[in-house]
């Protein structure tokens, strides 16, 4: 039941900012659940594996904010990358894993904060 209340807010988040719920699951599932850091990012990619986004997707797509060339594009670009970046993290210690997750949603937030955009 508590993951499925998770998963819940994680959805109403990532609908209403847009995430992956990585961004979300990840520090969720380690810090609240005790996952390692490892079993987390598995654990958050095994979400996507269903259409989980689509009635969220659905909704803006009606409002006409949905390009599905480039969702396509980027998913094909996903597939791939995706496996690259696991065998990647499967390498890496988890404690090291957990900084370098850490710092690239900091690095990230930074630069939403501050950088200057046209819209």
């Amino acid at each position: 039941m508590a993951f499925a209340l998770a998963g819940f807010l994680t959805g109403i988040i990532g609908g209403l900012f847009g995430v992956g719920g990585g961004e979300i699951f990840i520090p969720l599932l380690v810090y609240l659940f005790g996952f390692s850091q490892h079993q987390a990012q598995g654990t958050s990619l095994a979400v996507l594996l269903p259409p989980i986004g689509l009635l969220a997707a659905l909704r803006y797509y009606r409002a006409g904010h949905v390009d599905f060339t480039v969702a396509g594009l980027l998913a094909v670009g996903f597939f791939v990358g995706a496996s690259i970046g696991a065998v990647i993290a499967t390498r890496i210690e988890g404690h090291i894993l957990r900084k370098l997750f850490g710092a690239f949603l900091f690095i990230i937030s930074l630069h939403m904060m501050f950088a200057r955009h046209g819209k």
